[in-house]
Parts: structure tokens; sequence; C-alpha cells
């Protein structure tokens, strides 16, 4: 539910943003942990938190149970394969040319090799999958985070990010191919399976956390910003990392905003 779920819905981030940003500041604890929205924050994560136990985890493990891995990886494929486009723009805009070149590669040998993006044939030929969203893009420009926020459904998040996520789902390319109507489904059912089937690929990450945590909110926290800030550095280091939640052990080290780029250059 919360690993940087599906890239859509730009009115839920308009109306959290918008909602957030009446709210008056927390304390100074929250204040002191990017959170000054605590409270508000909390609430969400406890509708979230429902939500997921009761309907989306068991939708993800039935998924899990009726589908083999063989077949779920080439929804995974098919779904990534779908947002190359939008990664190589962005790869673009960060001024980050080997990634977008790898990026555009990686659409078009997946795109036909690959069976439509089936099979991820740009991975075996030493093409991994690169980073990039208008959030990261944001960060590149020099936009700093912006206090933390818990996005109904989508979870973890902040102001910049927020703003990137709305940016990324008007401009993603299936959402500008074909009749309104179809757009709408196709959006649909590309967010709902690429949700479900993210889910299902940190049941037991989750599940562990949860457990073993005191406060569970402040861990996923935790968790969610060495995530991102793992993928932020690759704006800097090429340094890829992996979309699954992870363990953060050590305290998360915020990455200092790099300088605006001049595009399209490196």
């Amino acid at each position: 539910m919360y690993a940087s779920w599906s890239r859509r819905i730009v009115s839920t981030v308009v109306l959290t943003c918008a909602g957030c940003a009446s709210v008056p500041g927390g304390t100074a604890a929250d204040d002191a942990s990017g959170d000054p929205f605590e409270s508000v924050n909390r609430s969400v994560f406890a509708v979230n938190t429902a939500v997921d136990h009761a309907v989306i985890k068991p939708v993800a493990q039935a998924y899990r149970a009726a589908l083999p891995q063989a077949l779920r990886d080439r929804i995974r494929s098919f779904i990534d394969n779908l947002h190359e486009p939008l990664v190589f723009a962005n790869d673009l805009l960060q001024g980050r040319g080997e990634a977008a070149g790898i990026s555009g590669r990686r659409f078009i040998i997946n795109s036909t090799w690959g069976l439509g993006g089936l099979f991820d044939r740009a991975a075996e030929l030493g093409m991994p999958r690169q980073s990039g969203d208008f959030g990261q893009t944001l960060y590149a420009w020099g936009l700093g985070d912006g206090p933390f926020l818990m996005l109904p459904l989508l979870g973890p998040s902040n102001v910049r990010d927020a703003l990137g996520l709305g940016v990324d789902t008007y401009t993603a390319p299936f959402g500008h191919v074909g009749a309104d109507s179809t757009r709408r489904e196709a959006a649909v059912v590309i967010g709902v399976s690429g949700g479900v089937d993210l889910r299902s690929r940190n049941i037991e990450s989750l599940d562990a956390i949860e457990a073993s945590s005191v406060d569970f909110y402040a861990y996923l926290r935790s968790v969610w910003r060495q995530n991102r800030n793992a993928t932020l550095r690759e704006v800097r280091t090429g340094e890829a990392v992996d979309d699954d939640l992870a363990d953060p052990g050590a305290p998360a080290v915020e990455p200092t905003p790099s300088a605006p780029v001049t595009l399209p250059l490196r």
C-alpha cells in the first residue's frame, strides 16, 4: 500500500496538499522530524492501515496465490514498460543523459523483442530499469522536500513528491491515447493492477515492519525516507536502488539538494 504505490489520482493529491496546507503547525518534535502535520498524517495512516488489512492485503494475497510467479512477472514487466517513456522524459529533464538513453533503448527493445513489454529483454542485455519521476526531477532542480505527507491510499510522500505525482499522473503516456472513456478505464486498470502487484511483493516486508516496530507509523516513515533518499541519490551518482521496501537499519541520512540542472546536459 505504501511503497510509492501508484503514480495516479491527481485529485487526491491536490486535495491532500490543500488540506494539509490549512492545518496549523504541530509540536516542536513534529517540526524537528520534518512532520509538522503528524497528527493528521497519523489519522490518514490509521485509515490506510484499516483499508489495507480489510481489502488491499487480502486482494494482494489472493492475487499472489492465484497467479504463478512467471505470470506476475509478466504483468510487472508490462506495467513497467508502459512507464518507460515517462522515466525517459524525467531523466532528460534531470540532465541524466545516460539514464535517459538506457530508458529509451529499454522501451524500444522491450516493446518489440520483449513482446509489448511482457519480457524485460533489455535487462538481459545489461540495461537495468532506471528511476525517473517528476518528484525526483523537482529535486534535481533544487526544490526541497517540504513537510512529510501521508496520502490517502497512496501512502508516504512529501509536498514535492505529491506535486510530482500529480504531474506524472497527468503526463503518463497511456492517459493520452484513445477515447476519453478508454483512457480512463486503462488508467484505472493499470493503476489497480500495478498497486496490487506491488503490494503483493511487499507482504512479508510490511508484515515484519509492523510486527517488530513499537511505532509502525514512525518506522514506516523512516523506511520510506531511506528508500526515497536512495532514489534521489541516483540523480547525482547513478546508483541503482530497489523499488521494494527494506528495513532501514541505520538512521536515515537526508540528501543535500543538488544544484539546478542546465537542460538537457548532465
